[in-house]
């Protein structure tokens, strides 16, 4: 067979994204996520697979340290098209969670900046990212109850590793919506910040974030998700073992000596 009888979904993204768009800023290492179907920014089901494969092409990206996914407007997404759900077939739908969990396997660290409406599947894959910034905008829910559904893209099984069982029943069950505020308490949020200032938030971790080596930064989101099931033996064991292959890293020796010698340290991931 020859490769160019070879095709990929990728190969017709750049020209057919569905509902956002992507920004790469290489002097800042920054890839952005855009998410642009306003007024709510409702996320059909090709988008779900589109975003899994953006985030897979960003992931291999050199270019690119850190990434964000943000919405255009004053929601960041009030959920999926309902339509949708009837329209697509089991096998399509059952490949649900995995579209949304790309944001979790991305060896670079991912960050949701959400303001105003976060429901369903949009709370889901924000749930699925590294940091959550929210402001006093910020509403997070899954309604699925109200349709006679479940969460079905790892919502509520993420949350109730985050919050407890009473809480994520709550949420769930009720179909409850709970403030940035509130997500912020509970630990769901990484920070809260005023609406206005979410955008100066998001700039000031990405700055923060590749300021830091990019291998120590996989290492450490790999190992953090590879242990959250784990037992806390395993978890110390497999912690060693992660710190000592960083042992003999250029980076880490860049740290050692940049410190020594009072100066920023310049990483290179290697």
């Amino acid at each position: 067979m020859n490769l160019n009888d070879l095709q990929h979904p990728a190969s017709t993204l750049r020209q057919e994204l569905d509902g956002f768009f992507v920004e790469i800023d290489v002097n800042q290492k920054r890839a952005d996520i855009v998410l642009m179907r306003p007024p709510y920014n409702v996320i059909t089901m090709l988008q779900r697979e589109q975003l899994r494969i953006t985030f897979e092409a960003l992931d291999a990206n050199d270019a690119v340290r850190v990434i964000v996914l943000r919405g255009q407007g004053e929601h960041f997404s009030s959920g999926g098209k309902i339509k949708g759900f009837l329209e697509a077939s089991p096998e399509h739908v059952s490949k649900l969670a995995w579209n949304v969990a790309a944001p979790a396997r991305c060896s670079k660290p991912v960050i949701a900046a959400n303001r105003g409406y976060c429901f369903g599947v949009g709370f889901e894959i924000s749930l699925a990212c590294d940091f959550r910034l929210v402001t006093t905008t910020t509403l997070y829910a899954l309604p699925e109850q109200k349709l006679g559904q479940i969460p079905g893209s790892g919502g509520s099984a993420r949350l109730q590793k985050m919050v407890g069982i009473t809480r994520t029943k709550d949420i769930v069950m009720r179909s409850r919506r709970i403030s940035g505020q509130q997500a912020f308490d509970w630990g769901v949020a990484t920070a809260i910040v005023a609406d206005a200032d979410l955008e100066k938030a998001t700039n000031s971790l990405v700055q923060e974030l590749i300021g830091f080596s990019p291998l120590a930064q996989r290492t450490a989101k790999k190992l953090l998700n590879d242990t959250e099931d784990a037992s806390l033996t395993a978890s110390i064991e497999l912690e060693g073992h992660c710190y000592s292959r960083l042992r003999s890293s250029q980076d880490f020796k860049e740290g050692v000596e940049a410190f020594h010698e009072k100066r920023s340290p310049i990483f290179v991931g290697l």
